[in-house]
């Protein structure tokens, strides 16, 4: 059984939303404020991956054209999300698996540079760092303040060695929000190939890659697109999707798989779209949930959930503002930042410790704490979240 919000609730009713999708939130079990690390699921997306793994159970239950129309709707979703098409995307079980592969399928070779700040998530470092073995070098180009230099790394574009730029669309610690479409031109401009990891981003904010240049895009989806662990997804810009190889091959990827009863018949052809980059078999429950939650992101309006967080940010990054016994650490400009506001207090472990005994979750991320508000929070939340925090 799903659960659907009516059209005139969408407008932006988030009482009805935490009703109807959130009970927990409604109820007041919990002030959720760690959609960074963890976001909650939907009631709407408990609900599809109970009815799966039921049947997964008994598995005479489930048929195979079910299933891939399955992977099939979560491809459409996706690319509606972020104005693709569906055959640019592929099905990951996590971010890293569509980082790596971006690192081992783009055409790199000994002396080349990839460019990155520093102090990005892991993820999108080592994978990079791995390609040293083929002469392929990692460059971190050095934070000011703690916050990436765009400036410093947009100058570095310039070198001729450098042939690949990968960044985080928000970086995990700080909230900073690159801008996508200023590095995406230059980066088009300079036949340098651009890869982002969307994962803190997409969901806080809106993105039509057909207006951002971009490549290749990784997004883990159990964060701020409020889905189970083992879902998400890579984007692969449709005139790259034939020239480049997976690094990994599944048995599906080829053309002729569709035809279970000519397996054998081996032939490999490679899919002509972004299937080609996945590995099966994939988690059907935890797709069969990504679906249901990106359902519920298409009702409410991504642009409708971005402006509620934003909203919400705006709020905590003017208490920050205002007080002397705090230094705000995201960017106070609203262009700078998406869902994530990280502050710094006197003493943060206090301060942790402090919302944690007022039932805030968050988290303590590089000495300061972090705060991630998503489109089922409210305003009164946050107000409670703040006077806990201030002491």
């Amino acid at each position: 059984m799903t659960t659907s919000l009516t059209a005139p609730a969408l407008a932006y009713d988030v009482d009805a939303l935490r009703a109807a999708e959130f009970p927990w939130a409604a109820r007041g079990d919990a002030i959720y404020l760690n959609n960074a690390s963890t976001g909650p699921l939907p009631a709407r997306a408990v609900a599809a991956i109970d009815e799966w793994t039921r049947r997964r159970a008994e598995p005479f239950r489930l048929r195979d054209p079910e299933l891939f129309a399955t992977l099939g709707r979560a491809r459409e979703l996706t690319a509606r999300l972020i104005g693709a098409e569906a055959a640019e995307i592929a099905l990951m079980t996590n971010t890293s698996y569509g980082v790596n592969l971006a690192a081992r399928a783009l055409p790199l070779s000994a002396g080349d540079v990839v460019l990155t700040f520093d102090r990005e998530f892991p993820a999108n470092v080592y994978p990079w760092m791995a390609l040293a073995e083929k002469g392929v070098r990692l460059e971190l180009v050095p934070c000011v303040d703690g916050l990436p230099d765009e400036d410093a790394l947009v100058r570095a574009l310039d070198r001729p060695d450098v042939r690949a730029l990968t960044v985080s669309w928000v970086q995990f610690a700080s909230g900073y929000r690159v801008d996508l479409a200023r590095l995406g031109r230059l980066c088009r401009e300079r036949g340098v190939w651009f890869f982002v990891d969307a994962i803190q981003g997409l969901g806080p904010c809106t993105l039509d890659v057909r207006e951002t240049p971009i490549d290749l895009l990784a997004c883990g989806a159990q964060k701020w697109l409020l889905s189970p662990w083992g879902s998400g997804f890579l984007y692969v810009r449709r005139e790259l999707v034939r020239a480049l190889a997976p690094s990994s091959v599944g048995w599906l990827a080829v053309k002729g798989s569709d035809d279970f009863s000519r397996l054998v018949d081996y032939d490999f052809t490679l899919r002509d779209d972004a299937r080609r980059f996945e590995v099966a078999t994939i988690p059907y429950q935890d797709v069969a949930g990504y679906v249901a939650s990106l359902s519920l992101f298409h009702e409410l309006g991504p642009a409708n959930v971005a402006a509620h967080v934003r909203g919400l940010a705006d709020r905590i990054v003017e208490w920050a503002v205002d007080r002397d016994d705090v230094r705000l650490v995201t960017p106070a400009d609203p262009a700078r930042r998406a869902g994530i506001v990280s502050v710094a207090p006197r003493d943060p472990a206090a301060a942790t410790a402090r919302l944690r005994e007022a039932g805030v979750t968050h988290s303590l991320r590089e000495g300061a704490v972090r705060l991630s508000p998503h489109g089922y929070n409210t305003a009164g939340e946050i107000a409670r979240a703040l006077d806990a925090l201030g002491g």
